[in-house]
């Protein structure tokens, strides 16, 4: 069995299967349906903690499946927190967060009581060993340092930092493409589905590869990872599947023949899709096979105004990658609003955007911000997990499941959270507060993708340290003894209100009217003394009687001191956004 963990690049896939194997679902040159990774555990389903990495993931996570299923319950084969704290030796506070984040991951919905089946927690744990694609500079890196911020609060830290943490530091600025993130995962399950499917087989007696088999449920537990284009299910896809009868039990299927199987179309998958990235390299490619700017189905509700250069939102219609996320990337000096007919799938990523503001109104499961700088980001509601990563100066608005923050610098999360905050890695004067604006459908959307808006945990950060051993990057010597930064709250009398302008129309009865996630006292009452100040001026100042020309020096000074406040604090470009509607 194999049990290191480097992963073999795209071009290196494995050599031709063996006859006597079943074949891929392919036909003539290329594969008629594309076996392809799921992202999400890959994205977010990756837990920094050491115990839960095992060299020899193998040997433990079998006698860990044996020990669990012994123990299992309240029903055969399903493990809880406390079981699994037992089995590991880990807290039960890390146990929860195994099980939180294994259900935020799952394609099908998580049981209400938190348990999980014991099988498809074993192959979240085997992934644990994954490492992450290094990070390859941007094909235009002149473009993207324009855009970068050359001078930082944290510039005399950088300056002092060794060459490999120097490099480390920069790398958000070159998140790998799709394409690639795809080709490192399928190899890295290419090299260690003999392990995984060790680990879901059943003894029997026989001798060699013939021990152990699959049953069809079992083996549908590998949709975990894997799928195949066209929402074609594996167990439909597999010849030993195929057209089973629900009525009568699939009969179960040689662990071997299942690997070669899957390995095949594995390889098939590589080299279609490394043949699609020559085709590209030497501008062969169709119309169909890029990456196109999404069509706005419903434009007079997609509000863009740009300062410098248009944003680039799009959805990937390659054949061979993920059609259910859409991307905003590459946006400066903009601001950009999005929602439900403007998104593509069940996911959002927002890239390398700069000095912007950035809404998505919209019901998703996934959201991921990577690289991002001097930008306010709205996440109306995301039902399964958020990641913010690599981000400087940016405030984030959300309302999730969870959240997991990584390595930002001077970021503000204004949060509407049903678990914990995680924070990873390394990470330097972040903020945290209750969420605070609203949008007419967002109640609606918030129930769609079941985000309770009764249950706020935004101050309640967990820190799980500097070290992410998912990066293939070494840390440098002595870092993982340096104590994690959490993050502070915001002082209530800094805190305000965030305003969505309504683009979407009169409001109906059924809108949403105020911030559905009700303010912690201490900044309710902020607000409330905000809003009696307010109301004393105003007051104030009709109760001044003044001359005509008196009165216009009042109205001109207050006019210039809101427009020295709209451009020093950049909300000059939503009003720009505003006449644009």
């Amino acid at each position: 069995m194999v049990e290191d963990q480097v992963e073999p690049s795209i071009a290196a896939a494995s050599s031709p299967p063996s006859s006597g194997a079943p074949t891929p679902i392919a036909a003539g040159g290329s594969p008629k349906l594309l076996l392809r990774p799921r992202r999400e555990p890959f994205e977010h389903g990756l837990l920094p903690i050491p115990k839960l990495i095992f060299s020899d993931g193998t040997l433990t996570l079998a006698a860990l499946t044996n020990k669990l299923l012994r123990r299992s319950i309240p029903s055969p084969h399903r493990v809880d927190a406390s079981s699994l704290a037992d089995g590991l030796q880990i807290s039960l506070d890390y146990a929860r967060l195994a099980l939180d984040t294994l259900a935020s991951v799952q394609p099908s919905e998580p049981d209400p009581d938190g348990t999980a089946d014991v099988h498809v927690l074993v192959v979240f744990l085997y992934i644990q060993s994954y490492k992450r694609l290094v990070h390859r500079p941007h094909k235009d890196s002149a473009a993207i340092a324009d855009v970068w911020p050359s001078t930082s609060a944290f510039d005399g830290y950088l300056s002092a930092l060794s060459p490999i943490q120097l490099v480390r530091s920069n790398s958000r600025r070159f998140m790998p493409s799709q394409a690639d993130e795809e080709a490192h995962q399928l190899s890295y399950l290419q090299k260690h589905m003999a392990n995984i499917l060790t680990l879901l087989a059943e003894s029997v007696e026989g001798e060699g590869d013939e021990s152990l088999v699959l049953t069809m449920e079992r083996f549908e537990h590998l949709g975990f990872l894997l799928h195949f284009s066209e929402g074609i299910p594996l167990t439909q896809a597999a010849p030993f599947f195929a057209n089973s009868d629900p009525d009568m039990p699939a009969v179960p299927v040689s662990a071997g023949q299942v690997d070669d199987w899957v390995v095949q179309n594995i390889v098939a998958s590589l080299e279609h899709n490394a043949e699609k990235v020559l085709a590209k390299e030497n501008g062969m490619q169709n119309s169909s096979d890029l990456d196109v700017p999404m069509t706005d189905a419903c434009l007079s509700h997609t509000r863009v105004q740009s300062s410098s250069s248009p944003p680039g939102t799009s959805a990937s219609s390659n054949s061979a990658y993920s059609t259910s996320t859409t991307f905003v990337e590459g946006v400066s000096k903009s601001s950009v609003v999005k929602q439900p007919c403007d998104i593509k799938g069940h996911s959002i990523k927002v890239l390398n955007c700069h000095d912007s503001v950035i809404y998505i109104l919209a019901p998703l499961r996934y959201a991921m911000i990577y690289g991002c700088s001097d930008a306010t980001i709205v996440l109306g509601a995301i039902g399964k997990a958020v990641r913010v990563e690599h981000c400087e100066r940016v405030q984030v608005i959300v309302a999730a499941k969870r959240i997991c923050i990584a390595n930002c610098r001077e970021c503000v999360f204004y949060l509407g959270v049903n678990q914990q905050p995680l924070i990873v890695g390394d990470n330097h004067k972040l903020q945290v507060a209750p969420f605070n604006t609203f949008y007419s459908q967002m109640e609606e959307h918030l129930a769609q993708v079941g985000v309770d808006s009764s249950v706020n945990r935004w101050d309640e950060p967990l820190v799980l340290g500097m070290v992410d051993p998912h990066d293939s990057l070494s840390h440098p010597a002595g870092v993982s003894d340096v104590q994690a930064e959490s993050a502070t709250c915001v002082d209530p009398d800094q805190f305000t209100t965030f305003l969505i302008p309504n683009w979407f129309g009169a409001d109906l009865p059924q809108s949403t009217k105020d911030n559905p996630f009700p303010l912690p006292e201490i900044y309710g009452a902020s607000q409330q003394k905000k809003n009696s100040n307010l109301i004393d001026i105003q007051q104030a100042i009709r109760d001044v009687h003044l001359d005509e020309n008196r009165e216009r020096e009042l109205t001109s000074a207050l006019h210039v001191h809101f427009k020295d406040w709209l451009y020093a604090s950049g909300n000059i470009r939503q009003l720009y956004c505003l006449q644009a509607d």
